[in-house]
C-alpha cells in the first residue's frame, strides 16, 4: 500500500476451532513453498478472460449438502479433527503467491480505493472474475493473482493464529503484515517482501447474527456462498467494511443452521505499509486438508 503523508480438487473438511488457539504449534506443518508446477487444480492457465468461465451459480457448485467443496487443498494442511467448534485442532492457513515487483500490476498503481472491479459471483473454478479496472492492467495479468504459475509466482502457505477476545470475538490483526520476507522473489532491495496475493479458504454453518470484518489494505475482497460480500478493491491505504450476515442473508442465498463456503482474496501491491486485520464471531471455520 501507497503511504502518504497524513496518515483469499475436493478435499475433507478440517474442523477448525476458529478462536481457540493463539498459537499455531505444530498442527499446521511446515511452510510450503515451490514454483506451483504441481499445486492443486485450481490452477491452470495463466491466460483468459480473468478467472475461467463463468457459472451461473458459483454457490451452489462450492457446496453439497453440508460437505463443503474446496477448489484447492492445503499442502500445510493441519491435524483432522471432528467437524465441531470444541474439538480437533488447527489454525487458519493462507496461501500466499508472491510476485516480482516487475510484474505489472504490482508497484504500478496508486489512486486509491475502486469497488467493482471483480463480477459479483465467483467463477466454476471459484476464482473471482476480473470486470475492469484503472489500476490493474488486464483480465489475463488478474488472472495469476489466484493460480499457481511458474516464473510468475512463488506460492507459499502460512498460519494465521487467531486470538479469542472479549464479547465473543475472534481475531487476526498484524499492522505490519509482512509474511515472506526473504522468501518467494525476495525483498527485491526493500526493508520488506511487499507484492504478494493472499487467498484464505473456509467454510461455516450459518447460525444467525455473524458478523465478519476486514480491515487492510490494498485490495480484499470476500464471497460468502459463492457471491461478493464485501469489496475494498484498489491500492489504498488501510480501509475497513463489515459483513452482517443477517441483513445480506438473502442476498448472499444463506439460510440458518446450513454450511456454506467463506472465501477472502487480498493483494499487497504498493510499498511502504501492509495491514491486514479479520474479526469475526463466527466460532467454527473448516479449511481444506488434503485427501490421504
Amino acid at each position: 500500500m501507497l503511504a502518504v503523508s497524513s496518515a483469499p480438487n475436493l478435499a475433507m473438511p478440517l474442523a477448525l476451532a476458529f478462536g481457540l488457539f493463539s498459537m499455531l504449534g505444530s498442527a499446521c506443518g511446515p511452510r510450503v513453498g515451490g514454483d506451483g508446477a504441481d499445486q492443486g487444480n485450481s490452477g491452470g492457465s495463466s491466460g483468459g478472460s480473468g478467472g475461467g468461465h463463468p457459472s451461473s451459480d458459483a454457490g451452489a457448485a462450492g457446496q453439497r449438502g453440508d460437505q463443503i467443496v474446496f477448489p484447492d487443498s492445503l499442502l500445510g494442511g493441519g491435524d483432522a479433527g471432528d467437524n465441531n467448534a470444541g474439538k480437533g485442532c488447527g489454525a487458519l492457513v493462507a496461501i500466499i503467491r508472491d510476485f516480482s515487483d516487475k510484474h505489472d500490476d504490482f508497484e504500478n498503481y496508486t489512486g486509491g480505493g475502486e469497488q467493482g472491479i471483480l463480477r459479483p459471483v465467483l467463477d466454476a473454478d471459484h476464482l473471482p472474475v476480473f470486470v475492469k479496472s484503472g489500476l490493474i492492467k488486464s483480465a489475463e495479468t488478474f488472472a495469476q493473482w489466484y493460480r499457481d504459475v511458474p516464473g510468475v509466482n512463488v506460492r507459499l502457505e502460512i498460519p494465521l493464529p487467531i486470538k479469542k477476545e472479549s464479547g465473543g470475538r475472534f481475531v487476526f490483526d498484524d499492522g505490519d503484515f509482512f509474511p515472506i520476507d526473504g522468501e518467494g522473489f525476495g525483498n527485491e532491495g526493500r526493508n520488506h517482501n511487499y507484492h504478494f496475493t493472499t487467498e484464505i479458504r473456509g467454510g461455516f454453518t450459518y447460525k444467525g447474527g455473524e458478523e465478519f470484518t476486514f480491515r487492510g489494505d490494498d485490495d480484499v475482497w470476500v464471497f460468502v456462498n459463492g457471491k461478493l460480500a464485501l469489496d475494498l478493491g484498489g491500492v489504498h491505504q488501510s480501509q475497513s467494511a463489515t459483513i452482517k450476515f443477517d441483513a445480506k442473508a438473502a442476498e448472499l442465498g444463506i439460510e440458518k443452521n446450513k454450511t456454506y463456503t467463506l472465501d477472502v482474496f487480498h493483494a499487497e501491491r504498493h510499498t511502504s505499509l501492509s495491514n491486514f486485520r479479520v474479526e469475526t464471531s463466527i466460532e467454527c471455520l473448516t479449511v481444506p486438508v488434503p485427501v490421504l
